[in-house]
């Protein structure tokens, strides 16, 4: 999420009981342009349209700036924001799982020759075990519930901050929520159901094969 001052045409609503407040929000405001943005792990400004500085300890990025650059506390609501509502927690854990997934996932056994009854050569593959088959769906299944969770958690709780920030600073400040972000995340929780799916269906095939080989014999 990002906030940064900007002065545009204020939005009037008859819900509104003193519209005439953007106005004492403009004068305070004066000429700041700061940006601050909030990360999992960090917060940066820019206090004058230059460098970013970055930081995971809001009252040093405070300390840089002065208070006309920053006049409605911008650095201190993001830092708020972080501490509140960001939780990096559940995908860390969700890249744990999916990493020992894909590591059980390397056990599968691959090609490889064999001679049969006549004396030739073929190709064959072996069905991977269907235990270690199993807990792989399970850690991908539920790292994919975590990165869930915690996208659609995050998304939320972004939109919703960014919008009450940008209503109270309404004429002075602008807010936005990082779409790149938003993208990734969603672009990972899709690449997980994939995997997801892939497992099941194989497994559910295995499972099938067997039956069918056992329902011959």
């Amino acid at each position: 999420m990002s906030l940064y001052y900007r002065s545009y045409p204020p939005n009037f609503d008859p819900a509104q009981v003193d519209p005439g407040v953007t106005t004492a929000i403009a004068n305070i405001v004066g000429q700041a342009v700061l940006e601050v943005r909030v990360g999992y792990f960090g917060i940066c400004i820019n206090p004058d349209g230059g460098a970013f500085l970055c930081s995971n300890n809001a009252s040093s990025l405070a300390g840089q700036v002065s208070v006309d650059q920053d006049p409605l506390n911008l650095i201190w609501v993001a830092s708020t924001f972080k501490d509140s509502i960001v939780f990096p927690y559940l995908i860390i854990v969700a890249i744990i799982l999916a990493f020992f997934c894909f590591v059980l996932l390397a056990t599968f056994p691959g090609w490889h020759e064999e001679v049969d009854e006549r004396g030739s050569e073929r190709d064959v593959k072996p069905f991977p075990s269907r235990p270690v088959s199993q807990i792989a769906l399970a850690l991908i299944f539920v790292a994919s519930v975590f990165v869930l969770v915690s996208v659609l958690w995050q998304h939320t709780a972004s939109v919703a901050a960014s919008t009450i920030a940008q209503d109270l600073g309404n004429g002075s400040v602008k807010s936005g929520v990082g779409t790149s972000a938003m993208i990734l995340g969603w672009f990972g929780f899709a690449l997980l159901i994939i995997v997801t799916i892939g497992l099941l269906v194989m497994i559910l095939s295995i499972s099938l094969l067997d039956r069918l080989t056992d329902e011959r014999d």
